[in-house]
């Protein structure tokens, strides 16, 4: 019954967001961090960033290593920083992300796991704060490597603004 109640509540608020032709996000649960959805409007203009993989940590440190770009809460607010930056350079606000695809390796530190915990406070330091209070629609897996030894965390981000009248 729950879901077939959350499952209309989308539904009704599609119809809506067609009608306001704005970005529309589906707030998720009350307590989640993340948007159920979001409804983009054919006119909004967006901006789809490529993955992004953190700056190194530790200046001079060596390339492969993991103590170089820092933990997963560390590697995700460096790639945070970096999205950040790219978003500016091209007119748009952290506030305009709609969509994170999140890709974390195994942290040997952890047995091996993602790092959820550590990824999920770097998030919060970026959306759904006082400062930036809107969240995203987001995806995280786990996967056995990404393109640099050392990264544990790579993000791909999608922004999404109606254009100003």
């Amino acid at each position: 019954m729950k879901r077939l109640l959350t499952a209309a509540a989308l539904l009704a608020a599609i119809p809506a967001a067609a009608q306001a032709q704005d970005v529309t996000r589906i707030p998720g649960g009350a307590t989640s961090p993340i948007l159920a959805g979001v409804f983009v409007p054919a006119k909004a203009d967006m901006l789809i960033l490529s993955g992004q993989v953190p700056a190194p940590a530790v200046q001079g440190g060596a390339p492969d290593a993991i103590a170089t770009y820092g933990d997963t809460k560390t590697q995700a607010i460096s790639t945070f920083k970096k999205i950040e930056a790219l978003l500016k350079s091209q007119g748009y606000e952290m506030s305009d992300v709609i969509k994170l695809t999140v890709f974390l390796v195994g942290d040997p530190a952890n047995g091996g796991k993602l790092d959820f915990k550590g990824f999920n406070e770097a998030y919060g330091q970026f959306f759904g704060t006082a400062t930036q209070p809107n969240k995203s629609a987001r995806s995280v897996v786990q996967v056995a490597a990404l393109a640099g030894p050392a990264f544990l965390v790579e993000i791909e981000a999608t922004a999404a603004k109606t254009p100003k009248k």
